[in-house]
């Protein structure tokens, strides 16, 4: 029989203590007491016998960091506190590094480069194990297919899905979609639904600035969620408005709430309008008296005061030759100077210049040239996407202050805007390191545990004897993003290693090759 230590939690000096004492006894294995990664030794790829010591142990919960040891058998956690090491296992010195819980991403867009790029080295960079797809209302129809792909072809790290507005009335409504939907045709989306829900989604997202939900009314969508609600699913929304109408827009969210009884979240809250600076105590009221209510109201931030979206969703009525509404866009939501062009198929040489700048080289006023831009990209039949400073950043850090708010970074794997490549270490270093808005305890806990249980995923987001072994070992002092707009893919610093269901994915800077990621289905339902 292996002998084992009880597991025991310590304080610091008593823990120290006991390695001096260990020190004596049992000298580390050569390679392990370096505190930079490039000296750590690479661990084989697959789950393994595994006992990180000496970490800063930041649980998740919430609860100041413990300098403990953690065991690993396979993909789970089996033991914390003062342990010896046993014959077999691979030890990990993490003296002088924090060890947490793996990052889990509500609001992602990552999955729609896993095929491509399964070591998703931009997500595991920045600490992420988990990440949540089907967002913004867009999703595979059925969900099935799409988590049969990911199960034939693993990535490095965990998705999970909601099932998607937009998508279903896609697939009902074909290009027929700007209009109001006919009973027969909700009825017809909320059977996708149910299949999505029985697959395994977490719930219905919605996206209601873009195209074909912009064109539904309250009742379809009240529909389709009670239909989620039904399954015991959750929803989720990019607001009808994030900018004009976002108070009409997040009462909209409540009610869905309150008529359905489903915990309801705001994807990437933000105040998009300068006219509404300084009003994030007013947003959130609203969900706080939600709350109070008695309904399940949340919400998701990334630290960035700027989004990445289409150029088309400043037109709320699509109105692309009106005057007025382009003069309204540059003078209330985003300045031409801060309307950077991300991709603009019809003259891709654009990508990467202002409006203002284009204005200048076309010898054109500002309005003009942006209605031109729309124009070109309506009589291409293409897209153009645009990276838009349009927030506060006072508000945005409310926002992350709240104690219902959970990190996410509504990135993607080779997008422009760096948010795909540095939002959780960027949010570190930022609200922990340079303002001290968050304890590093609370800053992981909206991370982890926080939105695992937005999310209702189980056995995730926590350091505890049980738990799935998704950590991340990092250093609290240098961790940082890097990615900007002219370098949106550049890696995180200060993430040492990373561990997915118990499996090496990311070491010495890079990727390890290993793919243990795994689907998360809502709890209850079964894989199919």
């Amino acid at each position: 029989m292996v002998r084992q230590r009880r597991p025991q939690l310590l304080p610091a000096t008593d823990l120290q203590a006991r390695r001096r004492e260990a020190l004596i006894r049992r000298p580390l294995p050569a390679g392990l007491i370096a505190l930079a990664v490039a000296l750590l030794a690479i661990a084989p790829a697959s789950a393994e016998d595994l006992l990180i010591e000496n970490a800063s142990v930041v649980d998740g919960t919430g609860t100041k960091p413990v300098t403990a040891d953690v065991r690993i058998r396979g993909d789970r956690i089996v033991a914390i506190g003062a342990l010896d090491a046993e014959a077999g296992e691979t030890v990990v010195d993490a003296r002088g590094l924090t060890l947490a819980p793996g990052f889990i991403d509500t609001h992602s867009h990552h999955a729609s480069g896993l095929a491509e790029n399964p070591d998703a080295s931009v997500v595991v960079s920045q600490g992420i194990t988990t990440i949540v797809a089907g967002q913004d209302g867009g999703s595979v129809v059925p969900l099935s297919g799409f988590f049969k792909a990911l199960g034939d072809k693993p990535a490095a790290i965990n998705v999970a899905s909601y099932s998607g507005h937009n998508s279903l009335r896609g697939a009902v409504l074909g290009q027929d979609f700007k209009r109001k939907a006919t009973p027969a045709e909700v009825g017809k989306m909320r059977a996708l639904l149910a299949d999505d829900m029985a697959a395994g989604a977490i719930g219905l997202s919605t996206g209601l600035e873009y195209d074909p939900g912009i064109y539904s009314d309250k009742g379809e969508v009240l529909s389709l969620a009670r239909e989620a609600a039904k399954h015991h699913g959750r929803y989720i929304s990019h607001l009808r408005s994030e900018d004009r109408d976002v108070w009409a827009a997040l009462d909209e969210l409540v009610d869905i709430g309150r008529k359905t009884g489903m915990p309801v979240q705001v994807s990437h809250a933000k105040l998009a309008m300068t006219d509404w600076w300084g009003q994030a105590d007013r947003f959130l009221s609203v969900l706080d008296k939600a709350r109070a209510e008695g309904i399940d109201a949340t919400l998701d931030v990334y630290p960035y005061p700027y989004w990445h979206s289409t150029l088309t969703v400043l037109w709320p009525e699509r109105n692309f030759g009106d005057r007025p509404t382009a003069e309204f866009i540059l003078k209330h939501l985003v300045p031409a100077k801060g309307l950077l062009i991300a991709g603009f198929p019809p003259e891709p040489g654009l990508a990467g210049k202002t409006v203002a700048v284009i204005a200048a080289q076309r010898g054109t006023d500002e309005v003009s040239t942006l209605m031109a831009l729309v124009d070109e990209i309506e009589r291409a039949k293409s897209g153009a996407n645009v990276i838009a400073t349009s927030m506060d950043e006072r508000d945005i850090a409310k926002f992350v202050a709240w104690p219902h708010a959970n990190i996410s970074s509504d990135g993607a794997i080779g997008g422009r805007h760096p948010r795909g490549a540095g939002a959780f270490t960027r949010a570190l270093r930022i609200y922990v390191r340079e303002t001290g808005l968050l304890t590093i305890e609370q800053a992981i806990h909206k991370m982890t545990a926080l939105s695992a249980a937005h999310m209702g995923l189980k056995d995730r987001g926590v350091i505890r004897a049980g738990a799935f072994a998704d950590l991340v070992l990092f250093d609290p002092a240098t961790v940082t993003d890097r990615a900007t707009t002219d370098d949106p893919t550049a890696l995180s610093q200060g993430i040492a290693r990373v561990w997915v269901n118990g499996a090496l994915v990311f070491n010495g800077g890079k990727s390890t090759g290993a793919h243990p990621g795994r689907v998360l289905r809502r709890e209850g339902t079964i894989a199919r």
